[in-house]
């Protein structure tokens, strides 16, 4: 759990502060909160949410016995300890720019262009991108418009370009009456559907760079898995806050400092950015938007038919997943070895292949299409038994046609990234009954077992060296495991595929009782149409 909490927390708006739980998921966290403040009562207010504010404000009033502790409080108690304490002074930190390819790797501005150039990254900026989920506030969106305007009263056009995606059908409709997204599209920028858009790769870049090529793109959204935002391994995709990303793109440089350099304006006259001016809310409330995006709900009938053309290559219907045998695993076969990162984009990408989230045997072609392979260092590359070579999705297919159930072996933090339930379903789907890693990401931990896909960790990282592709696999300990209600410890037997030689490798899990009734029925969805 990551919580905000000092006098700096109150001085954050209600969105800036979602903005940061939000990316708690990138440091682990499986919730994040922050108190509740003015900021967060303007909000409800805003949003035409007043009674919810008036109940907040009552039961943090409302007294349960005597002292001071009888009253709830909508942030952490005085004295509450914590597993780690960070500070950050807000009045002291500076802009940074993260990326390529993760979320982790943070530079400051000041450096950045320093960095640019010792890494030999594209100095062209090809594309700046704001909004979606993460960063697309009222507050966000304005601060943004202010550095427009700036650069439209020096007769300034953005130099790269410049796409805008509202974060909900709310804050389109909102901005479209505050005339903000039309400040936006006056200065060139082109305004996307209200959807998650350019972060998961579905957009349409306007510049044609061949796939293959190396370029820059600087977005505000909250991840940049190679691969992820266009389907071009080699753009490099750098995150930074909507108003750094909005003035770089008006200078078209990887290596623009907004805060500290010029542009030249049409006239021959130096022009340095403002600092950015925003609003935390509208004026008045929130629009609702179009009402045909409201929620739609309908009493339930089960007499009605689904029904699905056979020939359809976007939805088919879900088959229930085998239950769990009656006996410890055997048999089992490593399919591919990872090294490296391995997020849920390299084990389910996104782009073009979201038009087949309605069809499983049809997206599972991309399961961990970006893996790398630890022995040959070739990405997407897995090979046979016999030594014949595959793509890693093609050969999981050929063992599920030959019934031959299989594992994986990562190395840490395997699943980062966004809780994308197809990374768990499409190994499954395959044929995979394992997955043994370094370490997990919580969330895709989590997802794996509600599909029946048992995850373990190296009790001894150092283990992770003594298994390989094709080394057969049977459990030790899992089925009593499962039984024990989450009780228990499991080994895994390898008998290495080259030598026939026997190694038990010692793992550790995270199964509660409810998840060992998941794996055992199948799947959590199995376990639910049971009634239980």
């Amino acid at each position: 759990m990551f919580s905000l909490i000092g006098n700096g927390s109150q001085s954050l708006s209600c969105t800036g502060s979602s903005s940061l739980c939000n990316m708690g998921a990138e440091i682990g966290a499986t919730t994040s909160i922050f108190p509740f403040t003015e900021a967060s009562s303007r909000y409800l207010k805003a949003t035409n949410r007043e009674q919810a504010d008036k109940d907040a404000k009552n039961f943090e009033n409302f007294s349960r016995g005597t002292g001071q502790d009888s009253f709830f409080k909508f942030k952490a108690d005085e004295g509450a300890q914590y597993d780690e304490l960070i500070e950050i002074d807000l009045s002291k930190l500076e802009p940074h720019i993260n990326g390529p390819f993760t979320p982790d790797l943070s530079i400051p501005l000041s450096e950045f262009k320093k960095t640019v150039q010792e890494q030999k990254w594209p100095e062209k900026l090809s594309a700046g991108l704001i909004g979606s989920c993460t960063n697309s506030s009222y507050e966000d969106m304005t601060r943004c418009e202010s550095i427009v305007k700036a650069a439209e009263q020096a007769g300034i056009k953005p130099a790269a370009d410049f796409y805008i995606t509202p974060g909900s059908e709310g804050i389109r409709a909102t901005l479209e009456r505050d005339n903000t997204l039309q400040t936006f599209e006056k200065a060139g920028g082109i305004v996307l559907s209200n959807a998650c858009g350019p972060c998961i790769g579905q957009w349409k870049r306007q510049d044609d760079i061949p796939k293959g090529t190396p370029n820059a793109i600087l977005t505000s959204y909250n991840r940049n898995f190679r691969g992820r935002n266009d389907g071009n391994l080699e753009t490099m995709n750098f995150l930074a806050s909507p108003e750094i990303v909005t003035a770089m793109a008006y200078a078209g440089s990887t290596t623009f400092n907004p805060i500290t350099d010029s542009l030249t304006t049409p006239d021959g006259q130096e022009f340095k950015f403002p600092a950015p001016k925003g609003l935390e809310g509208p004026e008045t409330p929130f629009e609702a938007g179009r009402e045909v995006f409201q929620v739609q709900s309908g009493a339930p009938n089960p007499n009605v038919d689904v029904a699905i053309s056979p020939s359809s290559e976007r939805l088919a219907l879900l088959e229930p997943f085998e239950p769990f045998p009656d006996s410890d695993l055997s048999g089992l076969r490593v399919l591919v070895k990872v090294t490296g990162k391995c997020t849920t984009d390299t084990i389910s990408a996104a782009g073009p292949w979201l038009k087949y989230k309605g069809h499983l045997p049809n997206i599972s072609e991309n399961t961990l299409n970006t893996a790398v392979n630890a022995a040959t260092g070739e990405v997407n590359v897995a090979y046979d038994l016999d030594g014949s070579k595959h793509t890693i999705p093609e050969l999981a297919k050929q063992w599920k046609q030959r019934n031959q159930p299989w594992l994986v072996v990562a190395e840490h933090n395997y699943g980062e990234g966004s809780a994308r339930e197809h990374a768990a379903l499409q190994p499954r789907y395959l044929g995979a009954r394992i997955i043994v890693t370094k370490s997990f990401a919580r969330i895709h931990e989590t997802n794996l077992k509600k599909q029946g896909v048992v995850p373990l960790t190296f009790a001894n990282e150092q283990d992770y060296d003594l298994i390989d592709a094709g080394d057969e696999v049977a459990t030790v300990g899992l089925y009593e495991m499962l039984k024990n209600g989450g009780q228990g410890e499991v080994s895994l037997r390898v008998t290495k595929k080259d030598t026939g030689k026997v190694v038990e490798i010692k793992t550790k899990h995270a199964v509660s009782k409810d998840q060992a009734g998941f794996i055992l029925a199948g799947s959590a969805l199995n376990l639910l149409a049971k009634g239980n």
